[in-house]
C-alpha cells in the first residue's frame, strides 16, 4: 500500500526477481553435499514444489528460468503448469561444483577436509573439494539472472529456480556485497525463496527465505 493507504498498482513497483530454491532431495535429508550432482526430488520435495508454486503463481510471474539439474527443472515445472509459462534452462544456474566434497555428509567433510571447511566458514576463498570458488559461481550465475531480468517489462517478475549456494552468491553479487559477507545472508529452506526489487540505486533485498514451510534448512549449498 502507498503512504496514503491506496493499494500500489503493479506498474509502480519496478521489476522483481524471485530466487526460488528447489524442493527436497534424499541427499538434503541425509545432509549430503550435492553440488552439481544431479539428484532428483523426493516425493516430499514434489509436494513442496506444488504448494509453493500456488503461492508464486499468484504473483503473476512473466518468465521462469531454471538450473538444468533435475531437482530444479522439476520444481520449475510445477510453476510452469500453473502459469502456462515456458521454462528456460541454463547450466549457469547450477549449484557450485564441489569436487571431492560431493556425496559426502557434512560430518564426513569435516572429518576429511576439516581445515578447508573451517577456512570456508571463516569467509576465505576456498575451492571446496577442488571445485569452484563462490565468486566463480556468481560470475556465471548473476549474468544469467540479469540477462533475463533485462527482458522483463518495467513492472515484470522473473522467477529463477536454482540452488541454495548459487542463490546466495547471486544475491550477494547483485547487492554489491563483498564475497566474504555472502555467508551472512543465511541459507534457504527447500522450496522457499528470496525477492529482489529494482530500486533507483540498483537491486534491493525485499524478502529472504520466504514461504510457508516452517522446516529446518537442509543442505543450503545444494
Amino acid at each position: 500500500m502507498s503512504a496514503t493507504g491506496e493499494v500500489t498498482d503493479r506498474k509502480d513497483r519496478g521489476r522483481r526477481i524471485i530466487l526460488w530454491r528447489h524442493g527436497q532431495t534424499s541427499w538434503n535429508v541425509e545432509r549430503r553435499f550435492q553440488g552439481s550432482t544431479d539428484v532428483p526430488l523426493t516425493e516430499a520435495g514434489v509436494g513442496q514444489a506444488r504448494r509453493a508454486a500456488r503461492l508464486l503463481a499468484s504473483l503473476r510471474p512473466d518468465a521462469i528460468v531454471s538450473s538444468d539439474l533435475t531437482r530444479a527443472v522439476d520444481t520449475a515445472a510445477e510453476l510452469a503448469a500453473l502459469t502456462g509459462l515456458d521454462v528456460t534452462r541454463d547450466e549457469g544456474l547450477r549449484e557450485t561444483y564441489a569436487g571431492a566434497w560431493q556425496g559426502l555428509t557434512h560430518e564426513e567433510i569435516i572429518a576429511r577436509h576439516g581445515e578447508e571447511y573451517a577456512a570456508w566458514k571463516r569467509g576465505e576463498a576456498v575451492r571446496r573439494g577442488g571445485g569452484e570458488l563462490e565468486t566463480e559461481v556468481a560470475d556465471r550465475a548473476a549474468p544469467v539472472v540479469l540477462r533475463h531480468a533485462e527482458k522483463l517489462p518495467v513492472d515484470g517478475t522473473l522467477v529463477v529456480v536454482s540452488h541454495g549456494g548459487t542463490i546466495r552468491t547471486t544475491i550477494g553479487r547483485l547487492l554489491g556485497l563483498e564475497a566474504r559477507s555472502w555467508e551472512s545472508l543465511g541459507g534457504l529452506t527447500n522450496c522457499c525463496w528470496s525477492v529482489l526489487g529494482e530500486g533507483v540505486r540498483g537491486w534491493r533485498l525485499l524478502e529472504h527465505n520466504a514461504g510457508t514451510l516452517p522446516e529446518p534448512v537442509l543442505g543450503d549449498d545444494d
